[in-house]
């Protein structure tokens, strides 16, 4: 079984690159917030242990996130691997990972903080219909929005200063971290301040 990783700053467009990655090569996305939200819904014995960590407002240890992802590799949907989004976020993280599957490319998009503090804080919704709207790159309709009654959103973290701490937080992170994969030869940066087209396009062609 081989998997790859996927990662990125906040706001860099991992969401959409991960839909484009799953729909070329089948496999498919596992991102350890969700899995650690279905598993506690789910009341599994590894989600109800991570309960007992979030109920009392402490980070789930690295050893129950593992024990989450190898409950995930053993889905028939995973037999071929799977697509790693948010995890591994530090070298013990990647070296415990490391013992449970293959990690064969190591992808990050790249985009300067400049750009996304613009992306990020730009960001407004309709809170009438949910039509996702961005102050430069999809402005609201000169007439409206099409619902007919148009209700601005932003959420309270879609601010400078909250969105430069989480960069910081990213990059302290993440710098070992591609520094490690970096020297497996296996870490692929890609320049993510471009068309979305042309980003996947670059994406799938080191998966290639």
């Amino acid at each position: 079984m081989s998997s790859i990783v996927l990662f990125g700053p906040p706001g860099a467009g991992k969401g959409t690159q991960a839909a484009r990655i799953t729909e070329s090569t089948g496999l498919p996305q596992v991102s350890t917030g969700d899995m650690l939200r279905a598993a506690v819904k789910a009341g599994t014995p590894v989600g109800l242990e991570a309960k007992g960590f979030m109920e009392r407002g402490e980070l789930v240890p690295d050893a129950v996130i593992l024990g989450l992802i190898e409950e995930r590799l053993t889905h028939d949907d995973a037999q071929n691997g799977v697509m790693f989004d948010g995890f591994p976020r530090t070298v013990p993280q990647a070296e415990a990972l490391a013992q449970i599957t293959t990690i064969t490319h190591v992808l990050a998009i790249e985009v300067p903080d400049e750009r996304i503090v613009e992306r990020i804080c730009g960001r407004l919704s309709c809170g009438n219909c949910g039509t996702v709207y961005h102050d430069a790159f999809n402005p609201v309709p000169v007439a409206g929005c099409p619902c007919g009654a148009f209700e601005p959103k932003r959420r309270a973290d879609d601010n400078e200063s909250t969105v430069n701490n989480r960069l910081s937080t990213y990059h302290e992170q993440t710098a070992p971290l591609a520094t490690w994969y970096r020297d497996l030869g296996i870490f692929h940066a890609v320049n993510g301040d471009r068309d979305i087209d042309a980003v996947a396009e670059d994406l799938l062609a080191v998966l290639a």
